[in-house]
């Protein structure tokens, strides 16, 4: 059983789609989402540097429209499950029927604004926690006033609030913690300070008429398959301030028997986890069109099983 995965936001690098512009139709299409959306996708994607791609506003736009583009060029694929981390939500809801290409960008574009705007107000960040035992990390990071915004499973916590609060934590980690790690992203994504977010999502939401998922869509916000496009639609709107349970994803994946896993551009971050906490699941990682052979064997060894 194949399950299709889509990162979050933080996995972009400067110029990692110039190689996909070169597969036919690519640049045509990249060109027609970034006026749809009013953002020139094709000069994020391979000519801003790192400080202009880590803006919200861009960053999610961009995620979203190179997991679609990379997706694309897979060919006729059609997974057993599909699941994203954060942003990588609207990706695979788009994957999975729930939106066509354009509405998703068009959703994830007002997202991205609204949190950036919403992260303006304060300013806030995320680290990466590395090992320890969430049972002893959650409590440590509730009593220093951070969020455990991504429960990722595979040993990694990561923690959102003020700058000041990040910097108690680096000061005072939880037992067992190795390592502290900070991350490009703009904001405390999934805490309450993305509250003012949510209302400018509904408002964009309601004018949407969502699909039922074609396959078994995974929701962040418990690991649980999520049966009709309406409630994907609210989840993906109520996600944005309340913690991802990638951890639950996972163990959603291993219920369903999941046999092989690929991650869509810019791939590496959810394959590394699934890499820990699924043994024997088969992962492929599709980082530039090199990896799209070794992606096509895969899915002809387990998309139909």
């Amino acid at each position: 059983m194949l399950v299709l995965v889509a990162p979050g936001q933080g996995a972009q690098t400067p110029g990692f789609l110039t190689p996909w512009l070169e597969l036919p139709g690519a640049a045509d299409r990249l060109a027609a989402w970034s006026d749809a959306i009013g953002l020139d996708l094709v000069h994020y994607g391979t000519k801003a540097g790192a400080d202009e791609i880590r803006d919200t506003s861009v960053a999610q736009p961009l995620l979203v429209a190179a997991g679609l583009l990379s997706a694309a060029a897979l060919g006729d694929v059609t997974p057993g499950a599909v699941a994203g981390h954060s942003v990588g939500e609207l990706t695979a809801a788009a994957l999975a029927g729930v939106l066509d290409d354009t509405a998703a960008l068009r959703l994830v574009r007002t997202r991205g604004l609204a949190m950036a705007e919403a992260a303006a107000i304060t300013p806030t960040g995320m680290s990466a926690l590395l090992g320890g035992d969430p049972e002893v990390t959650v409590p440590h990071l509730e009593k220093l006033g951070l969020t455990p915004a991504n429960v990722n499973g595979a040993g990694q916590i990561v923690a959102a609030g003020t700058l000041e609060q990040l910097a108690a934590l680096e000061a005072d980690k939880p037992e067992g913690v190795r390592r502290v790690v900070p991350l490009t992203v703009a904001g405390a994504f999934h805490t309450h300070h993305m509250a003012p977010a949510v209302e400018k999502l509904e408002r964009a939401a309601a004018g949407l008429s969502p699909a039922d998922p074609a396959v078994t869509y995974v929701s962040n916000k418990d690991g649980r398959a999520v049966a009709t496009g309406a409630e994907v639609l609210s989840r993906l709107v109520g996600q944005v301030a309340n913690p991802v349970r990638w951890d639950l994803c996972m163990e959603t994946f291993k219920e369903l028997g999941a046999t092989a896993l690929v991650e869509v551009c810019p791939g590496g971050t959810l394959t590394g986890l699934a890499k820990r906490a699924l043994p024997g699941v088969a992962t492929v990682a599709l980082k530039t069109p090199d990896d799209l052979d070794a992606a096509r064997t895969l899915i002809a060894e387990h998309a139909a099983v």
